[in-house]
């Protein structure tokens, strides 16, 4: 079996594990209001994470003269 092959069989196998272990804690454990708010805390932080590092890019980019709209008053 192929080196790639098989590390997509394991990245496969853990996720599948991973739901279960999350769906558990969520459902029957005792640690279900502190796992809900950290999985609310973490997709938050990802959210603003994405939208500050777009408007990083767009605060540091310079512009390019092809991408600069000229108005045509003729």
């Amino acid at each position: 079996m192929s080196r790639r092959k098989f590390g997509g069989i394991i990245i496969f196998i853990l996720a599948i594990s991973a739901f279960f272990v999350y769906a558990y804690l969520i459902m029957l454990s005792e640690w279900s209001p502190i796992v809900l708010q950290l999985s609310i805390l973490t997709i938050i932080g990802g959210i603003l994470g994405v939208i500050s590092w777009i408007g990083y890019v767009m605060a540091t980019t310079k512009s390019s003269p092809s991408s600069t709209i000229q108005d045509d008053e003729t």
